[in-house]
């Protein structure tokens, strides 16, 4: 990795690790040069502003994890032999591996920070760049859950997706066991998830 790809990456990871603690209000160009060990003429040569850095935050983590949805939905979409876990597991698993990937719990709390300060420009850029994968993943729920109105499958979707961040970002009462691994607490999330998922999506 190049200096300059190097001076990026620890901005984004420093700028990740405060945006989680303290918001996106809270935390300050200062602490942020502070965290990173750069100074501000860093910051804008890479970023512009901090509104196009919190934007850098999340592509960087939800282009890979968009890709990955992706390719797994790819496989299974429109097959008659498709079911609801499938395609749940498609939208389900590639997200709890990236918040057990590196500073992807970080990153999910940051996520969660987004929703609750209702960041409506960060909602505009996640949206339009985004928003196409859901539209893909609802027109596949669409399909196989036909007697559902547009507008109950849209609550049901939000309900499951606020799950999802949920379990993903480490705050739930239910945490790994100490002689549990990480691959098998995170596949008993997985499991625990898409059941109770398909059954709210299924319920009439």
């Amino acid at each position: 990795m190049n200096s300059s790809a190097s001076t990026k990456e620890r901005i984004l990871t420093a700028a990740e690790a405060l945006f989680a603690q303290r918001g996106f209000e809270g935390a300050s160009l200062r602490q942020l040069t502070a965290a990173a060990g750069v100074n501000l003429a860093a910051v804008n040569y890479h970023f512009g502003s901090k509104d196009h850095l919190v934007e850098q935050v999340f592509k960087r983590r939800l282009d890979q994890l968009n890709a990955r949805r992706l390719a797994a939905l790819k496989q299974i979409s429109g097959l008659p032999e498709t079911t609801l876990e499938d395609v749940l597991s498609a939208f389900i698993r590639p997200a709890l591996d990236l918040s057990h990937d590196g500073g992807g719990g970080l990153f999910m709390r940051v996520l969660a920070r987004a929703f609750a300060e209702h960041d409506d420009s960060l909602r505009k850029f996640l949206s339009e760049n985004y928003g196409h994968v859901m539209r893909q993943f609802t027109n596949e729920f669409a399909r196989l859950l036909p007697g559902l109105s547009k507008e109950e499958l849209y609550w049901r979707i939000d309900l499951v997706t606020g799950a999802l961040t949920h379990a993903m970002s480490g705050f739930g009462i239910i945490q790994r066991k100490s002689d549990v691994s990480e691959v098998t607490h995170r596949e008993q999330t997985a499991e625990h998830l898409i059941r109770f998922a398909a059954s709210g999506l299924r319920a009439p």
